[in-house]
């Protein structure tokens, strides 16, 4: 075989190389958009703690159940509810990324019908939350926030 095939052999080889290769494998390192519903239940009097459950769902189809908590100090007092949470997560490469602990600083102010907007931290995954609910709620605290596998 002459030396001036080599190249085009090779082209050829190369193409049909990745003509195998499957989809998921060439999306492997892509970001997910997951989001995240969620029900939680919260008291405060100078330590804030919140517990609830939730479904985080992923745009590959995954889907987990989680539990998530709260403990936080500040100068805060209530009791609240939050039944219709959302939470949206950025730079998620596996459903595995959003579990773990949040770094939160929250301020709410609500009576009856209360709300609450949240932006969290984990490295390099973020957090957003926003949910509707009743309580009443006043005050400033910082904390951790923790979602974990729901067994």
């Amino acid at each position: 075989m002459k030396t001036r095939y080599l190249p085009i052999l090779g082209l050829v080889g190369i193409f049909a190389a990745s003509a195998m290769i499957p989809r998921y494998a060439v999306a492997a390192g892509s970001t997910l958009q997951c989001k995240m519903r969620f029900r939680t239940t919260s008291w405060s009097a100078i330590y804030k703690q919140m517990k609830g459950t939730g479904t985080v769902t992923c745009s590959n189809g995954t889907v987990m159940r989680v539990r998530i908590s709260a403990e936080s100090v500040g100068l805060t007092a209530g009791r609240s509810r939050i039944n219709n949470g959302v939470g949206t997560f950025t730079d998620v490469h596996s459903i595995r990324d959003v579990l773990g602990s949040y770094a939160q600083g929250e301020a709410n102010a609500g009576m009856m019908k209360s709300g609450s907007v949240q932006v969290l931290t984990k490295g390099t995954v973020s957090l957003a939350l926003s949910g509707s609910g009743r309580g009443i709620d006043l005050g400033v605290s910082v904390g951790k926030f923790t979602i974990s596998r729901l067994r």
